[in-house]
């Protein structure tokens, strides 16, 4: 299995502070589903790319200067783990991951993290596309409602049901941390 790789995208702490300012997500279990598959990978010593995103707006909860740049306390990365800084949503451009993933013999990428339909999704669009075999961890990402081009409520379920439904096959093998951890050993 050294030919795969786990992916945590934005596990930043601008997400907690969204959530104190009201904003509802869904998937309350991610982080700790996030966490548990960081400890696998971790004792098995596969490798970890942890992907942070630093916003070139100075007002973004995800300016580097902000508190909200920080890594969650549970997903900081260690010694030897990857660590890209990205400033769009997508974690292969204007980054060195795709090189970093080849060069390591990457073939097959686990994708967690945030959000749902940001940058999770178009990362995991993205690997697909650069031909990695991509698994998307359902129950590692989450997503927060949305409002639709009409002005339309989107609650963060739906909006991550169909972040799934988009990505299924043609992009992404959908998984859940119990799958990952039973097929990765």
């Amino acid at each position: 299995m050294t030919d795969t790789a786990l992916l945590i995208i934005d596990v930043q702490e601008a997400f907690n502070q969204r959530v104190a300012l009201g904003h509802r997500r869904n998937n309350p279990d991610a982080e700790a589903n996030i966490a548990r598959l960081l400890a696998h990978f971790r004792r098995l010593n596969l490798p970890v790319f942890h992907i942070h995103h630093a916003s070139t707006e100075p007002a973004s909860l995800f300016a580097p200067e902000k508190s909200g740049f920080a890594v969650q306390a549970f997903a900081k990365p260690q010694r030897g783990e990857t660590v890209i800084v990205k400033q769009v949503n997508s974690s292969f451009i204007g980054t060195p991951l795709e090189n970093d993933l080849r060069q390591a013999g990457i073939t097959r990428t686990v994708i967690t993290g945030a959000t749902s339909n940001h940058c999770v999704e178009t990362t995991t669009r993205m690997a697909g596309n650069l031909g990695f075999d991509a698994m998307l961890v359902r129950d590692a990402i989450w997503a927060f409602d949305q409002t639709g081009v009409d002005g339309e409520a989107l609650d963060a379920q739906s909006v991550h049901r169909m972040t799934l439904a988009n990505l299924s096959e043609e992009f992404a093998q959908i998984v859940t941390t119990e799958q990952v951890l039973d097929l990765i050993k």
